[in-house]
């Protein structure tokens, strides 16, 4: 989907102040609510924008330990596990991938202790053949979308 440079700015606006009313998005912009509205149903109906919710801090709701866990799984059983991962409140994600390993999940946990209990619920899943599991220290770049859409919008002003 071509993202022109009024999408890039309402994106900016959603990321910079998601909070703010679709009538004052328009008028910060300088474009018609209709339109502006028009805009942010086609960027979600073609799934750029993906959610509205807000963003929750594992850490504050008591799981500061953070550790992504590579899972290698039996051959041919990669859905079945992928399925039953969903089932594992402790994994905030879990990607297919490429390398070492089949999956990757980010777990989050209370302790250390904790995070091995995770762990070893993984390991003994049907199909799961070995895991192998990298602790993060500390966040040095947080998640973040907006320096990603300003390079779109300057792409898009060409």
């Amino acid at each position: 989907m071509a993202v022109d440079e009024l999408d890039t700015r309402i994106l900016r606006l959603l990321l910079e102040q998601p909070r703010t009313s679709v009538r004052e998005y328009a008028r910060i912009l300088g474009v018609a609510r209709g339109t502006l509205q028009a805009r942010l149903d086609r960027l979600e109906r073609d799934g750029v924008i993906t959610g509205t919710g807000p963003t929750l801090s594992p850490s504050a709701l008591g799981h500061p330990v953070l550790a992504f866990v590579h899972i290698e799984v039996t051959q041919g059983h990669l859905d079945e596990v992928g399925d039953t991962l969903a089932g594992v409140p402790e994994i905030v994600e879990a990607f297919s991938i490429t390398g070492g390993g089949d999956l990757l999940t980010r777990v989050v946990a209370r302790d250390n202790a904790h995070l091995e209990d995770v762990i070893q619920k993984l390991i003994s899943l049907p199909g799961v053949v070995r895991t192998r599991t990298e602790v993060a220290l500390r966040e040095r770049v947080p998640y973040r979308l907006l320096p990603l859409v300003e390079s779109i919008g300057r792409t898009a002003k060409r």
